[in-house]
């Protein structure tokens, strides 16, 4: 069985359309068998129907990423905020349905901190404990919402600079285990953890059989491979824990452009053709899935 590799795609400097469509046979000739997007904002205007015939077409699976912001947060102590972070989860998990997609992943608690324009400040240790509750509690009533959409939900853990809520695999495993639902898992990113984690390898034999999603990032956001995380080490500990689901990569383009003051931190379309990256780094993958014992 072929291990399925994912790619996010056209989430960067402009949203993804219907005339990006067309991409995704590309990307199945490259070797992908996954392709994880954005749930779409009304203003796309991306009609679902059209969307899912793409991807059957091209022989694509699709997983999703929510777009939490600050009025969408299942983790705030105002009520109305936490009304519409489960009105809008519950719309990414028809938009789930509607496309067939495997999995809802994100940061599903909301409160995103520094890309949404505001600086961290102090939480008093009762409110940590009540946003936890809070999240517990939403995620509860979703998990079989979720489950009932044919969907699952992957929790992910972000880093101290984009959210004060969950940065540790510990944290988030704390929240998946008191859920205690099928339907709800670990997404394991390794820019984050790479930042967050004591050991990349640790953090996912920690999580076991609780990771329904993982994203292979190299430290710098780069491809597999061309940083300083250690991907055998990495690899290895999925195949301890007998990880089975996607592998997806989510680089940001620098495009090798090191000139001083230029913003990374946000999407931008690429200056050139990856089609050789992109297959390099499936092939990178491959290979040490292949050398630790995981499937080729």
């Amino acid at each position: 069985m072929t291990n399925p590799i994912g790619i996010i795609s056209m989430q960067f400097a402009r949203p993804f359309g219907r005339e990006h469509m067309h991409l995704f046979r590309h990307m199945r000739t490259l070797g992908f068998d996954l392709v994880e997007l954005l749930v779409p904002e009304p203003e796309d205007g991306l009609d679902l129907k059209v969307l899912k015939v793409a991807l059957d077409e091209a022989g694509l699976g699709v997983a999703l990423a929510a777009r939490v912001n600050l009025q969408r947060s299942i983790s705030d102590a105002d009520r109305g905020i936490r009304e519409g972070g489960m009105g809008y989860l519950r719309h990414c998990l028809e938009v789930a349905h509607a496309l067939g997609a495997s999995t809802l992943g994100g940061p599903l608690y909301g409160a995103p901190m520094v890309f949404a324009g505001r600086a961290p400040t102090p939480v008093a240790e009762e409110e940590m404990k009540a946003r936890a509750a809070r999240v517990i509690e939403g995620l509860g009533v979703l998990a079989p919402e979720a489950q009932s959409a044919g969907c699952k939900l992957a929790l992910e853990p972000l880093n101290r600079y984009e959210t004060d809520v969950i940065s540790l695999v510990s944290q988030a495993i704390t929240v998946v285990d008191a859920v205690n639902h099928p339907a709800l898992g670990v997404l394991f990113d390794t820019f984050h953890a790479n930042i967050e984690e004591k050991s990349i390898p640790d953090a996912i034999r920690l999580a076991g059989n609780r990771i329904l999603y993982f994203q292979a990032n190299e430290n710098n956001r780069g491809y597999p491979g061309t940083g300083h995380i250690d991907w055998t080490g990495t690899m290895q500990a999925l195949a301890d824990v007998g990880y089975l689901g996607p592998l997806t990569l989510e680089p940001f383009r620098r495009d090798d452009d090191e000139r001083i003051g230029l913003p990374i931190a946000q999407w931008r379309p690429p200056h050139e053709d990856e089609s050789e990256k992109l297959k390099s780094a499936i092939a990178f993958i491959r290979g040490l899935l292949a050398k630790t014992g995981g499937r080729a």
